[in-house]
């Protein structure tokens, strides 16, 4: 039985859209944190939102990273 095959250009989105989504979040929470800087430092809660950002960059460099080494290739 013959499967469809995807495109490789909505194989392009479908993987690059939600990396997108993350640089949103990541920018969400630093404004959040900016914007809510005493009061977060005040109810210390400033270190989860910090931790947070701490974990979300790097997340998502590694993930762009690996997208554009995948495209590169060839393999996307």
């Amino acid at each position: 039985m013959n499967q469809p095959k995807i495109s490789p250009a909505v194989l392009r989105l479908l993987v690059i859209f939600p990396n997108i989504l993350s640089y949103l979040l990541l920018v969400g929470v630093l404004v959040y944190i900016a914007t809510n800087f005493t009061g977060l430092k005040a109810a210390e809660a400033l270190n989860f939102w910090l931790l947070l950002a701490a974990i979300l960059c790097p997340m998502a460099i590694y993930t762009t990273y690996s997208i554009v080494k995948r495209i590169r290739a060839g393999v996307l």
